[in-house]
C-alpha cells in the first residue's frame, strides 16, 4: 500500500478527506438549488378546491361528475359502516363527533366524515399496537431480562400512545396551521383596512385579501377565501364569521370575527376597528419575536459546546497536529 503524500492526522490523509467533504458539500448545494427551483405553488390546489366548492354551492349538488359522485358514495358507505360499528359498541357520542369535527376543521381537513374515523382509530389502534406488544412482553422471552416495572411501563406506554396517536397527530397539524395563520393575520388586517377604506364590501374585501396573501400565507388565504364564499351564499352573514372562528384555534381570529359581527349589527366603522386590531396583533408578534431572541443565547449554549467548539479546535489545532505528526514520523 502506498503511503499518503499529503499531511496526515492519525494515519488519515487530510487532503483526501477534505476532497470527499467538498464533493458532499457540492452535492448538497446542487440539491438545495434543485429543491428551491422546483417548489410548487401551494395555492393552486387550494384555489382549485375552493372553486369546485363554489360551483357545487351554485348548482346545489354534491359532486360535479359521476366519478366523484361514486367516490363520495363509497366514502359515505365506509363512514356509515364505521358509525354503525361504533354505535353498536355504544362508544359513539354526539359531543365526541362534534369535537372531532372541529379538530379536523382546525387542522385544515374539510371532510367531516373523518370524525368517526378518528374515534374509530382511538378504539382500534390500542388493539393493533398494544396487543402485539402485550404478547411480546408477557408471552415470549424477548424481554425476559427486564424488570416487572419496566415491562409494565413499556406495555402501558404502548397502549397510551396508541390511544392518543390520532389526537396527537391532529394537535400537531392544528398547532402548525394556527402558527401560520397567526403569522399572517396582521398583514391581512392591514389589507382589510385598505379594502374597507377603498369602498369594497366585506365579502369582496375578504376575497381580495385571500387573493393577495394566498401565496405568502396559504392557510390564511384558504380560510379567507372560504369565508368570502360563505358571505356570498349564506343568508345569515353572521354565521360565516362564526364559521371562521369555529375553523381556527386562535383567540385573535375570534376577536376579528367579533369585530366583524358588531360592525354588521351596529354599523360601526370597520376600518378604525380593524386598524386597532392590526396594531395590537403586530405588537404581539413583535413581542413573541423578542421573546424568542431573548431565549436564543441559552438555547445555543449546548450546540456551541457540543458541535461548534470541537470543530473550532480541530480547525485551529489540526494543522499543528499534522505538522508534529509528520515531524515525528520523519524523525523515526
Amino acid at each position: 500500500m502506498t503511503s499518503p503524500n499529503g499531511p496526515t492526522l492519525l494515519g488519515v490523509d487530510v487532503l483526501m478527506v477534505a476532497t470527499m467533504l467538498s464533493g458532499i458539500a457540492a452535492m448538497a448545494v446542487m440539491f438545495a438549488i434543485y429543491t428551491a427551483t422546483s417548489v410548487r405553488d401551494p395555492m393552486i390546489k387550494r384555489v382549485k378546491a375552493l372553486n369546485d366548492r363554489r360551483e357545487q354551492l351554485k348548482a346545489g349538488i354534491t359532486a360535479s361528475t359521476s366519478k366523484r359522485r361514486a367516490k363520495l358514495v363509497q366514502k359515505n358507505e365506509a363512514a356509515d359502516r364505521i358509525r354503525t360499528v361504533l354505535s353498536s359498541l355504544q362508544v359513539l357520542q354526539d359531543s365526541q363527533v362534534k369535537a372531532a369535527q372541529q379538530k379536523l376543521l382546525q387542522a385544515g381537513i374539510r371532510s367531516k366524515e373523518w370524525a368517526v374515523a378518528v374515534i374509530f382509530g382511538r378504539l382500534v389502534m390500542p388493539i393493533v399496537f398494544g396487543g402485539p406488544m402485550l404478547y411480546l412482553v408477557y408471552g415470549t422471552d424477548q424481554f425476559a431480562d427486564w424488570s416487572p416495572l419496566k415491562a409494565y411501563g413499556l406495555v402501558a406506554g404502548t397502549f397510551i400512545m396508541s390511544y392518543k396517536a390520532p389526537d396527537l397527530y391532529l394537535k400537531n397539524k392544528i398547532a402548525k396551521r394556527s402558527a401560520a395563520i397567526r403569522k399572517g393575520l396582521p398583514d391581512a388586517l392591514d389589507l382589510l383596512v385598505i379594502c374597507a377604506e377603498a369602498g369594497l364590501t366585506v365579502d369582496a374585501a375578504f376575497h381580495r385579501v385571500a387573493k393577495e396573501l394566498g401565496r405568502a400565507y396559504p392557510e390564511l388565504g384558504d380560510e379567507f377565501s372560504l369565508t368570502a364564499i360563505e358571505l356570498g351564499f349564506l343568508a345569515d352573514r353572521r354565521q360565516a364569521f362564526e364559521n371562521l372562528a369555529f375553523r381556527t384555534d386562535l383567540d385573535a381570529i375570534k376577536g376579528v370575527t367579533t369585530t366583524m359581527v358588531q360592525t354588521e349589527k351596529y354599523g360601526t366603522p370597520l376600518a378604525s376597528a380593524l386598524r386597532v386590531l392590526s396594531a395590537e396583533f403586530r405588537n404581539e408578534r413583535m413581542m413573541r419575536a423578542e421573546e424568542k431572541a431573548a431565549r436564543l443565547p441559552a438555547i445555543m449554549t449546548v450546540p456551541l459546546i457540543l458541535f461548534i467548539l470541537p470543530v473550532l479546535f480541530i480547525v485551529i489545532l489540526g494543522p499543528a497536529a499534522c505538522s508534529i505528526n509528520d515531524a515525528l514520523l520523519s524523525g523515526k
